[in-house]
């Protein structure tokens, strides 16, 4: 059997990842490490050997753990695809994470302060879509859902890799997108365009944000769009403490993943600790 990594069967692969409704970045993104596996090769034919010795050497070149366990997932799926189960390899073990990264954590008072300063900015836009992703708990790529009619309705169908779900949207939430629907002449179709009238894309709304830090005072590590995803999914469950019913909402197929949204911070963890009062 020939087991060297050829463009035909990458393509083919390619093939069968679109055909089973794959985001296209996620298509893109197992390819391409595929490819950075084939290349290391060189030309020779795949072992479980030279499978278990590259991953030792993405170890070794400084790769984060999470990251060789990407890659690999991507090098183990191509295998399953090809029938060559025997060269698949396991992940590397990871602890599960306790705390989030402080320098990366984005509190309700930063947030406020990057919505009034977006409005007074005069980019209402901006402001419009950092209050719809926080509002609803939606993903900076699912804001193509937010349409007329959906606002409308007070509720949008998202349709993501095969699952629908459905986003309701805060009634003030929806008074507001319906006055700027309503300036800017928009009576169909998605609410969020460009002025030539094309989608926002995912670089756009992230290069915005970060023109918005200095005048906020918010650190710009604090400040990207999944970011905001993160600070809804904390605030709800402050208020309802139901992770089962806040799993639903962000579209999770898995409650593990859900908790890694809900880490509390080192110095959350800290304070926590001096409450037991077990140190006099």
């Amino acid at each position: 059997m020939n087991r060297q990594i050829t463009d035909e069967k990458i393509d083919s692969y390619r093939e069968y990842l679109c055909q089973e409704e794959k985001a296209a970045a996620t298509v893109k993104k197992y390819v391409r490490e595929v490819g950075i596996f084939a290349k290391w090769l060189s030309g020779r034919e795949v072992t479980k050997e030279l499978t278990a010795r590259w991953k030792e050497e993405l170890q070794m070149s400084g790769y984060v753990p999470i990251t060789v366990n990407a890659m690999l997932s991507s090098v183990n799926g191509f295998f399953s695809f090809m029938d060559w189960q025997d060269c698949r390899v396991k992940f590397l073990k990871i602890q599960r994470r306790m705390f989030r990264d402080e320098s990366k954590d984005l509190d309700a008072d930063e947030y406020q302060r990057l919505v009034d300063t977006a409005y007074r900015l005069n980019n209402r836009r901006l402001g419009l879509v950092i209050e719809t992703i926080c509002g609803t708990g939606i993903r900076v790529s699912e804001l193509e859902y937010i349409t007329v009619d959906a606002v409308r309705a007070g509720k949008a169908e998202i349709v993501l890799k095969g699952k629908v779900r459905v986003i309701l949207m805060p009634g003030r939430l929806v008074r507001k997108l319906l006055d700027y629907a309503g300036e800017q002449n928009i009576s169909f179709g998605q609410i969020f365009r460009t002025r030539s009238g094309k989608n926002l894309s995912r670089r756009q709304i992230w290069a915005e944000m970060k023109k918005l830090c200095a005048a906020a005072d918010v650190e710009s590590s604090k400040v990207f769009p999944h970011n905001l995803r993160h600070l809804f999914a904390k605030t709800f469950y402050q208020v309802h403490g139901d992770i089962v019913r806040l799993a639903d909402v962000l579209g999770h197929s898995s409650i593990d993943t859900t908790r890694i949204y809900l880490l509390s911070t080192g110095a959350e963890h800290v304070r926590q600790l001096d409450c037991l009062g077990l140190v006099s």
